[in-house]
């Protein structure tokens, strides 16, 4: 068979492809993204015709509506990232319950880290929460793989399976063997009416619950037969272990090539949940010791403790509870060579090479919102209206900013300093609301209460926060940052775009149409980068009280640029430097003679010609 050079996320979208997928669903988040935009891209190019996939509203939506697509006998699949799964956790604990006709994976992107989410979190516990079985790819030719198994086992069992890739399985490439097609699946007829099985009534529930537990014993057995999941590498003399699995598992092995000593440990990789005891069991026979290597959290190792004491081995057990291996944070080939050498009881007098480094470490380089961002301009202009408010007044009213999740969680950043907190998806609006209450009960005069919140996000989970804000008598300033997209995951459509996840027209919702059917009347539409407007329409909205939207409408960068760059006519600049110290825009730098504006960088916003007060910025000659 050919192989081709994948992404791991674009090695899961084939497998499943492989697997006869016929439905996909989920919410952008990184590193799961490109999963979803793989099949599209199958999708749009005649490779996938009998193939359904949509970005849906949030992560609970999306697992809801594949749950649906499962019962009437489709292989589906969700994607998400690991907070996603937070979202989706409800349906996911009740459909294990209820279990499937067709094939489900659920596939929930883990961040080490964290990289590019607000948590570390490790998906493994929540398939030993909910008792659901999880695949754990430690490169992309096992994602590949996996994910076919992942459909297997999930319609042997009609119940869900994860597929738990970690950011570096999910972003690195690698040459893929693609395989032939798998068997279909069994389903495909469609829903069928069968004596409330789909039912969740408590007494079903229960019944089920014992069913779950006889299967993950089954589940465990099969694990143990299954050669890519879980195999060993003997060190025939060996006294010493190593157990891991996912990426850490690559990493180890990286690390012990260049090790000496290597051929004498023992090494069993632990790909799955629920894990292979008897394949544990005889990884263990003759060892005295064994470290266990995994990110996040140590739940390969818990289970080799448990394994242990119920079958009185004296094996001692190495890892994150003992103090052997970092506790947080992403693994590396690096660290694990770092931690294998005293286990190995190798030391660097060995005359090993130490792994390359740079000579000098890099520069810390805190993220900024990209110059020519709409939402510095809207913060600005809501910044600026706060001030002028508090100008006239003998005491200053309080002002909390409450922030989410999105390329605008940035705000927070100095000179802004705009994002007081940030909390999760579509919090920041229910955040809000309880700190204005509070503040209230302290007795204290009411805040000038401001929730920051995207577009997209919006969709995703900020509606439900508006209806209670409404439905509460709150008072509070709910400012939407508009840029037409899904910015932080690179630029996914959503429901305001009128565009489907493969660029079709589709229904295209009014965010101000939804904000006035539930029943707000105080509602501005503003161009932040016409700012005197949009700091008089902020400042208009603080003399009112009650439910109230400004909604701030611009596209982002990466979908239409503002304008031309712009320069600093140097002769004009009395290098009073308050475009640097108002705005932070990473185009504008100074030195101890001049202030310029890189032209590379610059979008031509013209944010900073509105704040300086010589005139000096204009059109690049």
């Amino acid at each position: 068979m050919d192989k081709v050079l994948l992404m791991g996320n674009e090695a899961i979208a084939l497998g499943a492809l492989r697997a006869g997928l016929r439905l996909a669903s989920g919410y952008p988040g990184t590193p799961s993204t490109e999963i979803l935009e793989t099949l599209a891209k199958e999708l749009k190019a005649g490779r996938a015709p009998d193939l359904y996939v949509e970005w849906s509203v949030n992560e609970k939506i999306a697992l809801e509506l594949a749950a649906g697509a499962a019962w009437s006998g489709l292989r589906v699949m969700v994607t998400m990232k690991q907070v996603g799964l937070n979202v989706a956790s409800d349906p996911l604990m009740s459909l294990n319950y209820l279990g499937v006709e067709g094939g489900l994976v659920v596939v929930v992107a883990d961040d080490p880290g964290p990289i590019s989410s607000q948590t570390e979190q490790d998906t493994r516990h929540f398939g030993r929460y909910a008792k659901i079985a999880v695949f754990d790819p430690s490169s992309p030719e096992e994602a590949y793989a996996m994910t076919g198994r992942a459909f297997e086992v999930s319609e042997k069992y009609h119940r869900p399976v994860i597929l738990r890739p970690t950011t570096r399985v999910c972003h690195s490439y690698a040459a893929v063997e693609l395989l032939p097609p798998m068997e279909k699946s069994r389903g495909g007829e469609g829903f069928k009416k069968a004596d409330n099985r789909f039912v969740i009534f408590p007494s079903l529930a229960y019944r089920n619950h014992v069913q779950i537990e006889k299967d993950l014993a089954a589940l465990a057995g099969d694990f143990s037969s299954f050669e890519f999941e879980c195999n060993r590498i003997n060190g025939a003399l060996s006294r010493r272990g190593i157990a891991s699995g996912g990426i850490s598992w690559a990493y180890t092995m990286e690390a012990l090539e260049g090790l000496e000593a290597a051929q004498d440990v023992r090494c069993c990789k632990v790909a799955a949940f629920p894990v292979p005891e008897k394949t544990i069991l005889d990884f263990l026979k003759g060892l005295d010791e064994v470290l266990v290597i995994e990110e996040l959290d140590p739940v390969i190792e818990t289970e080799l403790l448990c394994i242990c004491a119920a079958n009185d081995l004296s094996v001692k057990i190495k890892g994150k509870l003992s103090g052997h291996m970092p506790n947080a944070g992403e693994y590396s080939v690096a660290l694990v060579t770092e931690k294998l050498r005293p286990f190995l009881g190798l030391h660097s007098s060995t005359g090993q090479p130490e792994a390359p480094g740079l000579q000098a470490p890099l520069p810390v380089r805190p993220p900024v919102l990209c110059a020519g961002c709409p939402h510095r301009s809207s913060f600005f202009a809501v910044k600026e209206a706060v001030r002028k408010y508090n100008a006239g007044r003998a005491v200053k009213r309080k002002a909390v900013y409450s922030g989410d999740i999105g390329c605008y969680t940035l705000g927070n950043a100095l000179p802004l300093d705009m994002v007081d907190t940030c909390l999760c998806m579509g919090a920041g609006i229910s955040n809000a609301q309880g700190i204005g209450r509070a503040e209230i009960l302290l007795g204290h005069e009411a805040p000038l209460n401001f929730a920051f919140i995207g577009d997209s996000t919006f969709f995703h989970s900020g509606i439900p926060g508006i209806v209670n804000a409404v439905y509460s008598r709150a008072d509070i300033i709910i400012a939407v940052l508009d840029n037409s997209t899904t910015a932080m995951t690179g630029g996914q459509p959503h429901p305001g775009m009128g565009l489907s996840i493969s660029g079709s027209p589709a229904e295209k919702i009014s965010i101000v149409r939804v904000l006035e059917s539930l029943g707000i009347t105080e509602i501005v539409r503003v161009n932040p980068f016409d700012w005197e407007e949009a700091r008089n329409a902020a400042a208009a909205l603080l003399e009112k009280d009650g439910v109230r939207v400004i909604v701030f409408e611009a596209p982002c960068i990466m979908v239409s640029l503002p304008g031309k760059p712009l320069s600093i006519d140097a002769e004009k600049c009395s290098r009073c430097k308050l475009c640097i110290n108002k705005l932070g825009c990473p185009a504008i730098s100074s030195d101890r003679s001049s202030v310029s504006i890189d032209r590379s960088l610059c979008t031509g916003c013209g944010l900073c010609k509105s704040v300086c007060p010589s005139l000096a910025i204009g059109a690049a000659p």
